[in-house]
């Protein structure tokens, strides 16, 4: 019997700039998946409404966020790749998700109170609801896997939980999703601040390596990295700093921590520093140079991405007619 393979769905908000913590954390990833299992990767686009964007901003990021996707290897004939915008289907089941969620529930979400906090002005419905949308672009793929970092995992949990309430009501109609995190690269740091992840809303330029920096700006950011007064490349607790800047040299050279501590031994951390930078660099040339084409067609990007949402309306629309007609709405 020929084995099926797992669904694999996950997607990237077009709030702010594709960093090398999205990358090798996520992409990365996701390109080692896309022989073994069906995949679906979205720009997420409507999740990005929960903040104030300006419109032509939005835009631009969108189709930059689309072509870095294809420039960092994500195939478009093994992968679907579509504008969640473009699949009205998550927005219909999401309101239909919002009718077996409870208040209770999304009150709870870490994540919620976080921004909430943080953007006091703007606690919108949509915000509150974020997590019945994520579960809505879950559930109607039946996706069995959801590569998410550590901070998503709650919205997981939450979404098997709207899953189960709605297979106890109508029978076995989502599959149950469970969370993916990949061990290696999972979370990136920031360069100026390297307790907390490396971010595309940081407020500090300097702290955040994007896709699209030129080489001189990337390896300017790397010399400033906060490390700290040992002077010594290994990696150890309470070393922040340097345990981040290995982590990254790990991932784009595939080198050791044991064998990056033998290249340095005896050499300060500016040798260190400009070695990540002129790597990091390096590696990001490849992936420009393939944005480039990518974005000097536009009548192709657009193609892909028009053929990437047929895909996935087409998926789409096979679980919301079905979840139509359990609730009792009437066939079109």
């Amino acid at each position: 019997m020929e084995n099926v393979k797992k669904t694999i769905l996950s997607g990237i908000k077009p709030t702010g700039n594709l960093n090398i913590g999205g990358y090798l954390g996520a992409v990365k990833n996701w390109i080692k998946m896309q022989d073994d299992y069906n995949c679906l990767y979205c720009i997420a686009d409507l999740h990005s409404l929960t903040i104030r964007i300006d419109p032509s901003v939005l835009r631009k990021n969108s189709i930059e966020l689309f072509a870095l996707y294809l420039a960092c290897g994500l195939d478009p004939e093994k992968n679907t790749i579509f504008f969640q915008s473009h699949v009205t289907q998550h927005a219909e089941l999401a309101w239909v998700l919002d009718c077996y969620t409870m208040f209770g529930e999304l009150s709870r979400m870490t994540q919620f109170k976080d921004k909430s906090a943080k953007n006091a002005e703007n606690i919108n419905a949509g915000l509150f609801t974020y997590p019945v949308l994520m579960a809505a672009d879950i559930l109607l793929y039946q996706a069995n896997l959801v590569p998410v970092g550590e901070d998503q995992t709650q919205h997981v949990e939450i979404c098997r939980d709207i899953a189960n309430r709605f297979n106890g009501v109508y029978g076995e109609v989502f599959t149950l999703p469970e969370a993916y995190t990949p061990k290696v690269g999972a979370r990136v740091k920031s360069l100026t601040n390297p307790s907390a992840k490396m971010s595309k809303s940081d407020d500090d330029d300097n702290g955040t390596v994007n896709l699209l920096d030129p080489r001189d700006v990337v390896i300017r950011k790397f010399r400033k990295a906060v490390t700290d007064s040992e002077a010594c490349v290994r990696y150890a607790p309470g070393k922040d700093g340097i345990n981040n800047l290995m982590s990254i040299y790990s991932a784009v050279t595939g080198k050791s921590f044991e064998d990056i501590e033998k290249e340095f031994d005896g050499k300060g951390y500016g040798d260190f520093k400009l070695a990540v930078g002129e790597a990091v660099s390096d590696m990001l040339a490849g992936i420009q140079d393939k944005y480039k084409v990518y974005t000097s067609d536009r009548a192709q990007l657009e193609a892909i991405y028009r053929q990437g949402a047929d895909r996935a309306r087409y998926i789409a629309n096979k679980t919301l007619t079905k979840v139509y007609k359990k609730v009792g709405l009437i066939a079109k």
